[in-house]
């Protein structure tokens, strides 16, 4: 496939993370999808650049019981659906559905979900690319597979939280239309250092 690609996690970065507002905490179902103003504009932005968006997500509420895969699914296709309908595409979607205590290789901050993407698309190196995501564990799986790493403060992590991580992202923004606009930078030999956007505490 085209190696132009960027990796995107799900909950907080394309859509409202669900802690503390829905039943468990998970999105459980398509009806508790709600979309980060932008969002969905940025992955339209990426899809006329050329670029594949391939979501990777830790979903262990399937493995923990509180929705089924079938639930997933339905979730999976209502964002594939709402991003088509205005111009975008999202290549694939690779979930780990394993609880954390099972100790896979898949689930994030382990690299496995990316290599699996990068075996399942032909895509020859996934170095040097782009993971955009929301938790120290999204910046960590990132650069075990030697991604760079874009954390975005519209889901789980603020500024201050980023202080006290022993693992820093290449970049902090806004959001995803902030850190789309950092990856097109980048393409054309514009991009730099991180923003200085605040973030939600």
């Amino acid at each position: 496939m085209n190696d132009k690609l960027v990796f995107i996690d799900r909950d907080g970065v394309i859509n409202r993370d669900p802690l503390g507002w829905t039943e468990h905490s998970y999105i459980t179902s398509p009806e508790d999808i709600y979309f980060i103003p932008g969002s969905i504009d940025a992955i339209k932005k990426l899809t006329e650049a050329g670029y594949k968006s391939v979501v990777i997500s830790n979903q262990q509420g399937v493995g923990k019981g509180y929705f089924s895969k079938e639930d997933l699914d339905r979730v999976t296709e209502r964002v594939r659906k709402e991003v088509k309908a205005k111009g975008g595409s999202i290549e694939a979607f690779y979930y780990c559905l394993h609880r954390e205590e099972e100790d896979c290789m898949c689930r994030k901050p382990k690299g496995g979900l990316f290599l699996t993407a990068k075996e399942e698309l032909n895509i020859k190196d996934i170095d040097g690319k782009f993971y955009v995501g929301d938790t120290e564990r999204d910046i960590i799986a990132g650069k075990t597979v030697g991604l760079k790493t874009i954390l975005v403060l519209s889901g789980k992590s603020s500024e201050k939280d980023i202080q006290n991580w022993g693992n820093k992202p290449d970049h902090v923004c806004k959001d995803l239309l902030e850190a789309v606009g950092i990856i097109l930078g980048e393409e054309k030999g514009t991009g730099g250092q991180g923003s200085g956007v605040k973030g939600q505490d």
